[in-house]
């Protein structure tokens, strides 16, 4: 068993990744990411910010998040690739334009080890927010 020296929590794992510091801000959460990620967030979180003016940053299940009438989507930092979190039906809607990703019901894995297509996370974010929108009236 390994102990977390900054939360406590035991892990069978030795260095096992987890989140033990809830970020207060995506500032915060991208800051406490390896350097090399930093960017690659930032860039994301750019791309989703464009897309949504509007929307609220905030932090959502330890994950930068956006709000607008509703969690628009989500954003994390894993190992290997970044998470992005638009919600269930995303994954179906846009499923043509997301072979190639790995993609479970409302996930979306970014893998490291390639480019990020932003356009693509613009236009789930621009279709998202069609969504949010409907439901403030």
């Amino acid at each position: 068993m390994w102990k977390c020296s900054k939360c406590g929590r035991e892990f069978e794992k030795v260095q096992q990744d987890h989140f033990c510091v809830k970020p207060s801000s995506i500032d915060e959460y991208i800051a406490m990411q390896p350097q090399a990620v930093q960017p690659i967030l930032q860039k994301i979180r750019e791309t989703i910010r464009t897309a949504a003016p509007e929307a609220v940053e905030k932090i959502t299940w330890r994950m930068p998040t956006f709000w607008l009438n509703e969690n628009l989507i989500h954003f994390a930092a894993f190992k290997n690739h970044i998470g992005l979190y638009p919600g269930g039906e995303a994954t179906t809607v846009f499923a043509e334009r997301l072979t190639g990703y790995k993609t479970s019901k409302g996930t979306i894995q970014l893998s490291l080890d390639k480019p990020i297509e932003h356009e693509r996370i613009t236009d789930i974010v621009l279709w998202r927010v069609k969504q949010a929108k409907g439901k403030d009236k």
